[in-house]
């Protein structure tokens, strides 16, 4: 009898971390799968110097890194989402970051001596650092660019705006396809829609797609942004169209899969019947709306969770009741 306890105490022991002094090591019980769950798109603007409306502070950028890492999220961009490949590992979630307007301060060169860095201050310079210290952050992301708007949203800063060449701007869009990042359309300057007549409205969503095609040629543009989240007067024109440029004479047309929102909370899992790509609802990050995301998706149990099977074929089996409402969703 006494080595039966013994033994028992030794396996109690061991779980628990130790028994020497303090050996009280929090541990995290497993989440269960739930694949009809919720899934946080989040809405990125300026890493700046303070947090204000538009704009997150760059420290604060880096803890809401380790806040999404330590509690379980894993990156995955909008292509993939729209095309079921969520994956991750049993007890893993999905999250979504989108960066729009394309200003310096997501994507920041340092020019020393002729020889361009990285700015680590910058968002993808943040984001890079953290995939080196934490290889399982994959470089996932959607940058919703503009190649033409005022005050250095034009693919990530010109013209000596922020220190960045406009000899510069290509060479960034190259980048983030390399790395693996998603290219997306977010217009040619941020007009709103719903001002133009159908002709200008094609324009403005063809020519930023045929400036991702001048920096990547041949990169297929799944994703469009709104503009303000904003739609035209004639709504399919946000998924598809086509503009001559009367220059050349050449015909750009466009056919999105994934049309972003501005607003309306985490979106539906891709496996609810009710998920509709063409309209993803997104989260705008700003103060404390993460941290007040995770904690509501936690709370109410409507938090994506993996299973670590196929999750084609895995999110029949998991509860339906996580296809219905959750904080802040539709």
């Amino acid at each position: 009898m006494y080595s039966v306890l013994r033994l028992a105490l030794v396996v109690v022991s061991a779980l628990a971390g130790g028994t020497g002094p303090g050996k009280h090591p929090h541990v995290t019980p497993p989440r269960p799968a739930n694949e009809l769950g919720r899934i946080p798109i989040l809405e990125y603007h300026v890493i700046g110097d303070a947090d204000a409306r538009w704009t997150v502070e760059r420290e604060h950028f880096k803890r809401q890194l380790e806040l999404l890492y330590e509690r379980g999220y894993r990156p995955i961009t909008v292509a993939e989402l729209i095309d079921k490949k969520i994956a991750l590992a049993a007890g893993m979630s999905p999250v979504v970051f989108t960066f729009d307007d394309a200003s310096p301060s997501q994507f920041r060169y340092i020019d020393h001596n002729g020889t361009l860095e990285i700015d680590p201050n910058s968002a993808v310079g943040i984001w890079l650092e953290f995939h080196r210290t934490h290889p399982d952050w994959a470089n996932k992301a959607t940058f919703c660019m503009l190649p033409g708007a005022a005050a250095g949203h034009a693919f990530f800063g010109e013209r000596g705006i922020e220190g960045q060449q406009t000899a510069w701007r290509q060479r960034k869009v190259r980048f983030l396809a390399d790395q693996g990042f998603e290219l997306c359309d977010h217009t040619l300057w941020h007009a709103n829609l719903s001002k133009y007549t159908d002709q200008v409205v094609q324009e403005q969503i063809a020519r930023g797609a045929m400036a991702i095609d001048s920096a990547v040629p041949g990169y297929r543009v799944r994703t469009f942004a709104l503009p303000l989240g904003i739609w035209p007067k004639n709504k399919e024109l946000a998924h598809a169209g086509s503009w001559r440029d009367p220059r050349s004479g050449r015909v750009i047309g466009y056919r999105f899969d994934a049309i972003l929102e501005v607003t309306g909370g985490p979106a539906r899992s891709p496996f609810d019947p009710k998920f509709d790509p063409l309209r993803l609802p997104r989260v705008e990050v700003f103060g404390d709306a993460l941290e007040r995301l995770l904690d509501q998706l936690d709370r109410s149990g409507s938090r994506y969770v993996a299973s670590g099977r196929p999750a084609v074929d895995s999110a029949a089996t998991v509860g339906r009741s996580a296809g219905g409402s959750s904080p802040g969703g539709r």
